[in-house]
């Protein structure tokens, strides 16, 4: 798309904010040139952002020969936002500033979503709220994710009444994608996905700087890939998916018959256990395989090969620029997996190599990505059909409960 946007006010206003995170740091005149508006627009924008707090003037750009222009950032400590993973295994908390910055965290044994979760969690976010002193009229909302965001409604609903704050819901990995993006994790790539690995495997994708979520949410569902048509019996029904193969609770399954593993790894009763969450017993393998256990390290790396060639497909598929680990159980098995998947494709991936990374906060990037969808849509909402430069392109709406 080409041409100057066009916007109405609202717009105008969430995309010149964009625009000035993404940047970090940037003059009005930066602004007029990104975004297409006039000089006068930016300006009046500018000003009613200030005025709300959001936008601070900080220092002027080296001068050109001419006045030095004064330079804007976010003020990242005008606005909050608390992100929640709610997984099989554990409740991680975060509450982030305006520019997606953690300032609190926590994390918590996880259970089934009822009526004791939602008051333990309610008391759980007022605490993490209270243990940094933020102003509850500046939390703009809560975000909640999790694997299967369409089970949550009712559960969302009572979380945002016992809270007293607006909930919205997402998928996990798609949140880890915002999150990165929201953060500035990927720097200037705007086609990448997030490769989500807890107790199952998915992956966020963002292309163009749009969240791809698809018409029913569950864009990026890697883990159901075919790598083997007489393979197992998957429960999506299919046969030799990513997930039966390779996942977290196959790599659990493959430990626990063998016994000698099993009990190297702490798996106490070996295959008849079912008790112990698969993301607990996936990382006390992947602790023994750091031991030096060479059978744990051999289950990983067969994992990790799985991986690497669905992810290769992904990447021919979507022409990717990046690929980001994240989840908790890369956040401990990352260093067996990640050169596998560079040696994959950092090669020649299509037209191009694809740089894979490690996500510096692997183990709780969904939920520092659901504050993110929080803070994006609370301040940067969008309009469907709305007509901006490609990087400013709309995202697909979240699920809000209010």
């Amino acid at each position: 798309m080409s041409g100057p946007a066009r916007t109405t006010h609202a717009s105008t206003r969430a995309a010149v904010l964009d625009l000035i995170r993404a940047a970090g740091m940037i003059s009005r005149v930066g602004l007029v040139n990104a975004s297409g508006l006039t000089g006068g627009t930016i300006s009046t924008v500018v000003r009613g952002l200030i005025d709300e707090g959001l936008v601070a003037e900080t220092g002027h750009a080296e001068s050109t020969g001419g006045k030095r222009r004064v330079m804007l950032q976010l003020n990242h400590f005008a606005r909050y936002a608390v992100g929640v993973h709610l997984d099989d295994a554990r409740i991680t908390y975060v509450l982030t500033n305006l520019g997606g910055a953690v300032v609190a965290r926590i994390s918590r044994a996880g259970s089934g979503p009822d009526e004791a979760v939602v008051a333990k969690m309610a008391r759980e976010v007022a605490a993490l709220i209270d243990s940094v002193g933020v102003e509850r009229d500046r939390i703009l909302g809560l975000g909640l994710v999790a694997a299967r965001p369409s089970a949550l409604d009712e559960f969302g609903a009572a979380l945002a009444r016992a809270t007293g704050l607006p909930v919205v819901l997402d998928n996990d990995a798609t949140a880890a994608a915002i999150g990165e993006h929201w953060s500035g994790g990927v720097g200037a790539t705007s086609t990448f996905a997030a490769l989500h690995m807890g107790t199952g495997l998915g992956a966020g994708v963002v292309l163009g700087g749009t969240t791809h979520r698809g018409p029913s949410g569950h864009a990026g569902e890697i883990g159901h890939t075919c790598l083997d048509l007489d393979g197992p019996r998957c429960s999506c029904g299919a046969r030799g998916c990513l997930e039966v193969l390779a996942g977290p609770g196959a790599v659990v399954a493959q430990a626990r018959a063998d016994r000698a593993l099993s009990r190297a790894a702490g798996l106490v009763g070996g295959r008849t256990r079912v008790a112990t969450p698969v993301a607990a017993d996936f990382a006390a393998i992947s602790r023994a395989a750091r031991r030096g256990n060479a059978r744990a390290l051999a289950l990983l790396e067969r994992s990790a090969r799985y991986l690497a060639v669905a992810a290769r497909s992904l990447a021919n598929v979507l022409d990717l620029e990046v690929l980001v680990l994240t989840g908790p159980s890369f956040a401990i098995a990352g260093s067996v997996y990640l050169p596998v998947l560079r040696a994959e494709l950092e090669g020649a991936v299509g037209a191009h190599p694809v740089s894979v990374r490690l996500s510096p906060s692997a183990a709780s990037a969904s939920a520092i990505g659901a504050a993110a969808i929080v803070l994006q849509s609370e301040l940067v909402p969008r309009q469907q059909g709305l007509q901006l430069p490609d990087d400013l392109a709309a995202d697909e709406p979240p699920v809000f409960v209010r």
